[in-house]
């Protein structure tokens, strides 16, 4: 059977663990040749091995996406060593679950430097080498006969409306949400589709950060919050790494050539908007 993604150069930040690790390993599985990314280069070496051990196409790197000039670099030495890059998915980025009035400056620029600076700057910087890609017939007529490259960034569900005891986290996400969008729209003429997918609760640990932060801030049985929230969700169940990493193939593939700026929910149908 013919891979979906087949001959294509990934790229997914936030690769050492939980969604990041899974989408890194159901690229590869889907043909592509995928550059594991993450603050923990240990973590990323791990998953590329995981994804060696399966016979499958890897490399990994150490990346800390709040720093630019590190993005900057992957960027070029992926494209020196492997040619192009076809894709990027964006996973890297933390959480933070605290009372409004108890967060701090360096907390609040801890979380918008690694989500939504790294995120802007992951997008900007895979979407310069996509654009050298390009046909200069394609350039100059503002209009792609073809997709060029496929981008996906990771928001959350805490991005679409305000979050009470999330100030930063949840404006990141916010953040993401536009970013995706005016990306789409920057680079659409060039064929590059901008995307981003919206988890709601998938048992990783961040989500298990996210518990004992909301235990620690408000008293509340880590266990009993997470059965309460998944209660709320019509599907009745959490969400999955292997659902998320679905969402994020199906808009690297062709199938998604002519969906760009959209964020796609993948939360049991606990958003509808």
């Amino acid at each position: 059977m013919e891979k979906r993604l087949g001959g294509k150069v990934a790229i997914v930040t936030g690769a050492g663990s939980g969604i990041g690790r899974g989408v890194a390993l159901r690229l590869a599985r889907e043909g592509a040749r995928v550059v594991a990314a993450d603050i923990n280069e240990d973590a990323a070496k791990s998953a590329a091995k995981e994804i060696a051990d399966e016979g499958l196409d890897s490399s990994s790197a150490g990346l800390d996406v709040a720093r630019p000039s590190e993005i900057q670099a992957l960027v070029a030495r992926v494209a020196r060593e492997l040619g192009r890059i076809d894709i990027l998915v964006h996973c890297a980025g933390v959480v933070q679950t605290k009372l409004f009035l108890d967060v701090t400056e360096s907390e609040w620029d801890r979380v918008i430097d690694i989500n939504q600076k790294g995120t802007a700057f992951a997008v900007q910087a895979v979407a310069a080498q996509m654009a050298r890609q390009v046909p200069e017939a394609v350039k100059r007529a503002g209009v792609a006969d073809r997709c060029y490259g496929k981008i996906v960034t990771f928001t959350s569900i805490s991005g679409r409306r305000g979050r009470e005891y999330q100030l930063a986290y949840a404006a990141s996400k916010a953040a993401i949400i536009s970013i995706t969008q005016s990306a789409a729209l920057a680079f659409a003429p060039l064929g590059i589709n901008v995307n981003s997918v919206a988890p709601s609760v998938v048992r990783t640990p961040m989500w298990d950060q996210n518990n004992r932060e909301k235990e620690k801030a408000f008293g509340i049985d880590a266990g009993k919050a997470s059965d309460e929230f998944i209660s709320r969700i019509p599907l009745k169940r959490a969400g999955t790494v292997e659902d998320m990493a679905g969402a994020a193939v199906f808009l690297c593939s062709a199938d998604a050539d002519y969906i760009t700026g959209q964020t796609l929910n993948v939360d049991g149908g606990y958003e509808m908007d």
